[in-house]
């Protein structure tokens, strides 16, 4: 207990300092992963200055630190994030990969599919990466859809990291080309990290995830079957409070509360989704 707690005040005192000096973040995210370790690092990128205020507010129930250290991404790691949305992971893992690491972007395509579409780099977007080129300016920007497999040069990732956007996959049927090209830009033996909104087992999987949930094991099944092995799992982003069976589907919990003013208080009560998280390593070559 008395190690943790001078833990958590070595690791605030950082962020502090960081906020009064936007300039040295960069260098003090490293000097932090030399001498405390990857995990002290994630802590560092979580407190860092640049995040926007909506997403910190979601930390205590996205686990940002708990969920980065499980997949185990360190400052050094190559790592592609697909279809960033608006930005939450990208303001994290931005400044934890810039001094050592090697960061990809893979955005949807503005000329392809509907779903694809929505995930294509918007204006906001880049307004975000060019608001901070202190930690941004190293982020690599691809394209990944149903005829966009370059995410990274082939076979040289350590991670790639997809939060949420599985259902978006079946949802465009684009699901096992995203995943082959996925294998293709993993190094031999690298690992693909998936977050998504878990489904009931009382209900049969729907193939394209109309209301936005998945069943973890239709999920396994899905991702082992493109040549990869689950090797394990976390209840990190877990809520039992979630049912999955709601009038908008997962779009009627928080962030989107689809419904407005409808039943709100109930639907904030709930809060977001019951998620898994689920960690597959690449087999064969």
């Amino acid at each position: 207990m008395k190690d943790h707690s001078l833990r958590a005040l070595f690791v605030n005192a950082i962020a502090a300092f960081a906020v009064s000096t936007p300039l040295a973040y960069s260098a003090t995210v490293t000097m932090k992963g030399l001498s405390s370790g990857p995990a002290a690092a994630i802590e560092a990128a979580v407190h860092a200055p640049t995040r926007s205020p909506k997403f910190l507010a979601r930390d205590a129930t996205r686990h940002p630190a708990d969920e980065l250290s499980f997949f185990g991404i360190k400052p050094d790691s190559s790592v592609v994030e697909i279809w960033p949305g608006g930005g939450y992971w990208t303001q994290i893992l931005a400044p934890l990969l810039h001094d050592k690491g090697a960061y990809y972007l893979a955005m949807g395509n503005p000329a392809g599919d509907e779903v694809e579409a929505e995930f294509a780099l918007t204006s906001r977007f880049k307004a975000m990466l060019d608001a901070e080129p202190g930690v941004y300016d190293r982020v690599k920007i691809t394209k990944l859809g149903a005829h966009d497999a370059d995410i990274a040069p082939p076979g040289s990732v350590d991670f790639v990291l997809t939060f949420r956007n599985l259902h978006n996959w079946m949802d465009a049927g684009d699901a096992q080309l995203i995943l082959a090209a996925i294998r293709r830009a993993l190094k031999n033996g690298g690992y693909l990290c998936v977050e998504d909104h878990r489904g009931s087992t009382a209900t049969e999987q729907d193939p394209q995830a109309k209301n936005g949930y998945v069943r973890q094991d239709y999920a396994i099944r899905l991702i082992e079957t493109a040549g990869f092995r689950l090797v394990a799992s976390s209840e990190i982003d877990a809520n039992p409070r979630d049912t999955a069976d709601w009038p908008k589907g997962v779009w009627t919990l928080p962030p989107t509360l689809v419904l407005g003013d409808t039943d709100r208080a109930k639907y904030e009560a709930i809060g977001e989704a019951d998620n898994f998280v689920l960690k597959f390593q690449k087999v064969g070559g």
